[in-house]
């Protein structure tokens, strides 16, 4: 058995197209969609990633900041750096980058993030919401794996998934976007010991801890789809996921690649998320203004 390659490129076709959608309906309202990337870190393969959303939002219409306040910057410049582009109507999404300095309080610091412009569902708000089934935005990482397995029609309702990682980027809202379409679904963690015994009965294995080849084909069922949600840059330089390929292809029906995979389609979710946030607040600005003065009521 050789896995089928599920990549990212098609799905990210997709929502570039809805992107281009909204960017065109924000034009005829005047209103240019604005990211803000806030970042603290000299960490290349951060700055790398960074990069890219800001080249994926230059090609969609939308104009992207990054605020780079640089590795030593303290937790009150970047609460206050949150609060003023919370408040900016020409900042439509926000994200706060990790790594943080050390010593940064970063569970306090995504609190600042107004939840309207939250686009990568960091704020608790944003978390709790899509928990009990609220209109949020889901972390864009968490929603990619869903928006692969959706475009592949490889079916949800009643299949066992088994995620391995319970990171508040990925595993906890991945568990809550699974179980809203009727998954039956297993999160493992460190101390999941054998992990093999969760993921082996699982017909769809999600992997997402960032330890390069933690999952082989040894923990997985003949048959299973398996997402590689894993970016993890070697001494090379090259770029690995968390599933050890060679094995897996072998036992697998379906893989996702590294690169190519899941990170495609979260950076174009970046991006569509921001269009999706300024076509809500420019209503409700259009909502709170007189037709005859234009005037804030």
């Amino acid at each position: 058995m050789t896995a089928r390659r599920l990549t990212g490129a098609p799905v990210a076709q997709r929502l570039r197209a809805e992107t281009e959608d909204n960017v065109t309906a924000l034009r005829h309202r005047g209103v240019v969609p604005g990211l803000a990337v806030v970042v603290a870190t000299d960490n290349e393969a951060t700055l790398w990633y960074v990069r890219s959303i800001a080249r994926a939002a230059d090609r969609a219409g939308v104009h992207c900041t990054v605020v780079d306040l640089g590795a030593d910057a303290g937790e009150d410049e970047l609460a206050s750096t949150l609060a003023l582009l919370s408040a900016d109507e020409d900042v439509h999404g926000i994200i706060l980058q990790t790594p943080l300095p050390p010593g940064v309080d970063g569970d306090g610091l995504v609190s600042r993030i107004s939840a309207a412009k939250d686009v990568d569902g960091a704020n608790p708000l944003s978390l709790g919401r899509l928990t009990v089934g609220q209109d949020a935005f889901a972390p864009a990482t968490a929603r990619a794996v869903v928006e692969i397995l959706e475009h592949y029609e490889v079916p949800l309702a009643g299949r066992h998934v088994s995620v391995v990682g319970r990171s508040a980027v990925v595993g906890k809202p991945l568990l809550q976007l699974l179980l809203q379409r009727d998954a039956t679904v297993t999160v493992c963690h460190s101390r999941s010991r054998p992990l093999e015994r969760y993921t082996s009965e699982a017909e769809i294995v999600v992997a997402a801890v960032g330890r390069p080849g933690l999952v082989t084909g040894e923990h997985v069922r003949s048959g299973a789809v398996v997402v590689d949600v894993g970016t993890n840059v070697l001494d090379d330089g090259d770029l690995v996921g968390d599933v050890e390929p060679v094995s897996t292809t072998e036992v697998a029906a379906a893989l996702t690649p590294v690169p190519g995979g899941v990170g495609t389609v979260t950076t174009a979710l970046l991006v569509l998320h921001t269009t999706q946030a300024a076509l809500r607040l420019s209503h409700e600005l259009a909502a709170t203004r007189t037709p005859a003065t234009g005037a804030v009521l």
